[in-house]
């Protein structure tokens, strides 16, 4: 039976469907552009570009998958999951196999972004004046940095894990795939050459868009995700420099109250919160067009429209000091069963980086970095400042571990976390635990989907999933 190769032929059909995202732009609701001709004018490359953003917003990618999935892989002391879709229960029960539809998902999608953008940088030059070509290059560049990061964070062995240089991150393909040859078959880039292409893509972008630019990314966007990929390849300098450049620009706050970043008036629209650095927008219209808010269907419960299919363990909760106000979040719905109250709005955007986790990032960089975590320094005002939100008391002393815990509990279940800093916080000889499986397992990767190793024979299937 003849296989076709899912990437090359979801990246020829990409249907660039435009949500609310396209209102600051007054395009035309195009249902879908011939990428091979229909990139003409600079309405073309906004066009382009806006669905680019729309194939981001997709379920199994920033629509919430990309997060929510990780955090499924670690779940066993966070949560109990009731759910009867069998893609979502083999994840939390770190037994996926090969043509799991929503891991297969994830890399469709991730490459739908990936080559729209390269429609959109393959025709910068239409894009208008040089200020509109700086910026929609920098939009580009930062969906494709992105969406570059976190596909090798699920698809490839974490930075810690052996050897980056060595070991296989994802296909690096920078042009547009608009027929297929010989060439549109990409073997595999190691991770380190996937996290350099990355960081290229965001320093880019950090360099050439504004300050300021609506609910699209921004320069400080960019810095945002730059930080969190440092911290996670151990690039401490790195890390807190980009924080550094986030917290300093003035352009965002912590919210007074903790639950305030998580708002549901009643399933509408909020537009982000003054502590959002980068969310993906929904909206009733996002949702008629099938992009749909993940975090929501798994989380919520069916009184806040969601499917109800996990359930918070009361151990969790235990975890939290006494009068740490972000217990607040997490409630009994009507059936008795503990929620998580971030993702009850069916039409809330999905929170990709606040300005808490740079808050953290910094102070951990800076504990790494040897700097004192005494009162009065940089890493222990950081931590306070989130403890001051979180109405704690301020630590005299703050450590590494004070840190995490941090972590744990001001950014829990927003952007798989539990998974990714158990794996960059392990070492061969001293792995953190996920559930009863050791961060370095080959159960805690994603396999390469089944039908893209059928119709590409150079690319190689992840340890422990056969060939």
């Amino acid at each position: 039976m003849k296989k076709l190769n899912r990437i090359y032929i979801t990246a020829l059909s990409t249907v660039l469907l435009l949500s609310a995202c396209s209102k600051q732009l007054d395009l035309k609701p195009y249902q879908s552009l011939d990428q091979t001709s229909a990139i003409v004018t600079a309405q073309d490359v906004q066009v382009t570009l806006v669905g680019a953003y729309n194939r981001a917003s997709l379920g199994d990618l920033y629509g919430g998958g990309v997060y929510i999935y990780a955090d499924m892989l670690a779940s066993q002391t966070l949560f109990d999951w009731q759910g009867t879709f069998q893609t979502q229960t083999d994840m939390v029960n770190q037994a996926i196999t090969i043509d799991n539809s929503s891991v297969n998902g994830t890399w469709y999608a991730g490459y739908q972004v990936i080559n729209a953008v390269n429609n959109v940088l393959a025709n910068i030059s239409k894009a208008g004046t040089s200020t509109n070509q700086d910026r929609t290059q920098g939009e580009a560049e930062f969906l494709r940095g992105m969406t570059y990061f976190d596909l090798v964070r699920l698809f490839g062995r974490d930075w810690n894990d052996g050897t980056p240089s060595a070991n296989l991150g994802v296909p690096i393909i920078l042009t547009p795939t608009t027929s297929i040859t010989a060439a549109s078959f990409v073997a595999r880039s190691s991770v380190s050459a996937v996290y350099a292409q990355a960081i290229a893509d965001l320093k880019d972008a950090e360099a050439k868009l504004p300050a300021s630019n609506g609910f699209y990314a921004n320069k400080y966007s960019a810095a945002a995700i730059l930080a969190r990929l440092y911290l996670q390849k151990g690039d401490y300098a790195d890390a807190a420099a980009e924080a550094t450049t986030v917290i300093n620009s003035g352009a965002f706050s912590l919210n007074a109250n903790y639950v305030d970043e998580f708002p549901n008036p009643g399933q509408v629209h909020v537009d982000n919160t003054a502590e959002d650095v980068f969310a993906i927008q929904f909206t009733p219209q996002s949702v008629n067009n099938v992009n749909f808010n993940t975090m929501n269907v798994f989380y919520a419960s069916s009184d806040n429209a969601g499917r109800g299919d996990i359930i918070i363990k009361d151990s969790f909760v235990a975890g939290f000091e006494t009068g740490d106000a972000r217990i607040g979040i997490y409630n009994v719905d009507s059936g008795g069963s503990l929620r998580v109250d971030k993702f009850d709005n069916v039409d809330g955007n999905v929170h990709v980086i606040r300005l808490a986790e740079l808050y953290l990032i910094r102070a951990e960089a800076d504990l790494r970095l040897g700097q004192s975590g005494a009162a009065g320094s940089e890493a222990a005002s950081d931590v306070n400042t989130i403890r001051a939100r979180a109405q704690l008391a301020p630590l005299a002393v703050v450590t590494i571990a004070d840190v995490l815990t941090e972590r744990v509990h001001e950014l829990a279940f927003e952007g798989g976390f539990f998974l990714y800093d158990a794996k960059r916080t392990s070492t061969a000889n001293s792995q953190v635990n996920v559930g009863a499986t050791p961060a370095f397992s080959p159960k805690l990767v994603f396999p390469i989907p089944q039908v893209e190793l059928n119709a590409n024979p150079k690319l190689v299937q992840n340890p422990g999933y056969g060939q």
